[in-house]
């Protein structure tokens, strides 16, 4: 079969080189890829917010299945698309990557539905969201988070009242995040140690693949401003069974059902970013696509062929099937050019590897 994979980072890269191996020479295509990727793929150049485009060209390259790699395409509908064109495509519909795409939505599902998180308040007014920043409505540090979808980067934690507003007002008046900052979430810090958890869905049912770490400060101890991730390693040895089965009871299964109940049903892969308290595991976030860096990880501990999950998500079959993993730890550090995630030098070639 031609199997399509959309977006141009590592995450994409670890997904075709694992495809690769299942598949001849010519049949993994990547798109728009990377020259990295290109070693072990067929890259193809398309705008992925032109979803047009991309449904032309999985049509033109007779594609079996198309996977979704960035979160940008799913919360821009192109499942919706290739649905409707009868195309496979692994990934959750527009309505349900409102998981990810709008963190005011998220909130408020997790509230409806009893999922523990943090507790929070919706600000899309700058005076009133100031004057919770300046009163220290959750206590500090506080988490400020953009609603909408900033690669990654939309949050801020603020140790005091000062940082706080001036978060605020970088969010809300000079629109540092653009769109995805017309209005923010405001919740209280969680301590404990955080965890990253997924699980493949097929709109009924799911089982969970190895929990992984991240890190996602730029420098070593935990020091700088929040990235998209500078590395993981997996397995976690914090996520043991019976945390996974809470993880599962608390969180995962009431998604499902509560999506389920509204008409959406959630298909693809399910990212819950947790944090570990005292009290028990938290939602930190939803993704709606496989997470960069723990993607890398991940697949290279990967026994057996990934298409059946993928099909067996799209059919409603994941009953049927099983992965088995290798016994090995595994590990993945990201470099950065000088000065992300704040500004730096794009297209930097990289050398000496």
């Amino acid at each position: 079969m031609k199997v399509l994979v959309l977006g141009s980072g590592a995450r994409e890269h670890a997904l075709v080189w694992k495809l690769a191996q299942e598949h001849p020479p010519g049949s993994v295509i990547c798109a728009p890829g990377n020259p990295g990727i290109a070693k072990v793929g067929r890259c193809i150049p398309v705008d992925l917010a032109n979803l047009e485009a991309v449904r032309s060209l999985a049509v033109s390259e007779s594609i079996d299945l198309t996977i979704v790699g960035p979160e940008l395409p799913l919360a821009l509908g192109i499942v919706d698309m290739f649905a409707e064109a009868g195309l496979a495509i692994f990934g959750p519909t527009r309505a349900a990557a409102q998981l990810e795409s709008s963190k005011a939505f998220a909130k408020a599902f997790m509230a409806a539905r009893s999922i523990p998180t943090a507790q929070y308040q919706v600000y899309s007014d700058a005076p009133t969201a100031l004057k919770a920043a300046r009163e220290g409505r959750f206590g500090f540090p506080v988490v400020l988070k953009a609603d909408g979808l900033a690669g990654g980067k939309g949050v801020i934690i603020a140790p005091d009242a000062e940082t706080a507003e001036q978060a605020v007002r970088s969010m809300l008046i000079e629109r540092r995040f653009g769109d995805a900052g017309i209005q923010i979430v405001m919740e209280e810090y969680m301590e404990g140690e955080e965890a990253s958890f997924f699980a493949i869905c097929d709109g009924r049912t799911a089982w969970a693949l190895p929990a992984s770490q991240d890190h996602k400060r730029i420098f070593d101890n935990d020091r700088g401003p929040n990235t998209g991730g500078m590395g993981a390693f997996a397995p976690s040895p914090c996520v043991t069974p019976s945390l996974k089965d809470r993880v599962f009871g608390e969180i995962i299964e009431p998604v499902l059902n509560g999506l389920s109940e509204e008409g959406t049903p959630y298909r693809g892969l399910l990212y819950v970013g947790l944090m570990l308290t005292s009290t028990g595991p938290k939602v930190v976030e939803f993704n709606v696509r496989f997470g960069d860096p723990e993607t890398q990880p991940l697949i290279v501990r990967m026994e057996n062929d990934i298409i059946p999950i993928f099909e067996a998500s799209i059919d409603g079959n994941l009953d049927q099937c099983q992965l088995e993993w290798k016994k090995e730890s595994s590990v993945c550090v990201v470099m950065a050019a000088e000065g992300y995630p704040g500004s730096y030098n794009k297209g930097q070639p990289i050398s000496g590897l």
